[in-house]
């Protein structure tokens, strides 16, 4: 028989204390959810820029099947980039444009604060022609798709010229495509 330990009893004075601290913990995390907290790593730019690159990219290249972790991989050279002062100015203030935008047109707080996938699409058309959005569209077509780890996840085997080239390796063996 396998000896389970007590649940400890919380009193009221310790529920109090525990929950008082709470919006003192959550401060410190300065209008970023806990699912963002790797933001709060960067450097050079600040978390709320870094969660809305982020939110971005996977607004820029949706694909629902794939973890934000890819997206906050392919994001993170904007933290390097941006210890030049230039870059930093172009990035900052394309996420302050996409924040201004988000509140004029949807009366949101942030680009971060829309939750409606349409939304975030709309405010990014009509920003596209930007050196900020190109900038971004760019970059990312390279650093998410460029991910090894990501390979299998869209059919890619990798390169095939050491194993003889794609007509003997790969070529119809694609199951998800719809066969007509």
């Amino acid at each position: 028989m396998k000896t389970i330990d007590k649940p400890e009893q919380i009193g009221r004075r310790g529920f109090l204390a525990a929950t008082a601290a709470a919006p003192a913990a959550a401060s410190l995390i300065v209008g970023i959810s806990a699912d963002a907290a790797w933001a709060q790593e960067a450097k050079n730019l600040t978390p709320h820029a870094m969660a809305t690159l982020v939110k971005a990219a996977r607004d820029i290249f949706p694909h629902d099947h794939l973890a934000d972790k890819y997206y906050v991989a392919a994001c993170a050279a904007y933290d390097a980039l941006a210890a030049d002062a230039g870059k930093k100015a172009m990035l900052m203030d394309g996420v302050a444009r996409l924040d201004e935008d988000a509140a004029a047109k949807f009366k949101a707080a942030n680009y971060l604060a829309l939750n409606w996938e349409a939304d975030r699409v709309a405010i990014l058309q009509g920003i596209a022609h930007t050196p900020f959005f190109a900038k971004l569209r760019s970059d990312l077509v390279v650093t998410l798709y460029n991910q090894k780890e990501l390979w299998p996840k869209f059919g890619y085997e990798g390169a095939s010229a050491d194993k003889g080239g794609y007509i003997n390796r790969g070529f119809a063996d694609i199951d998800w495509l719809p066969t007509t």
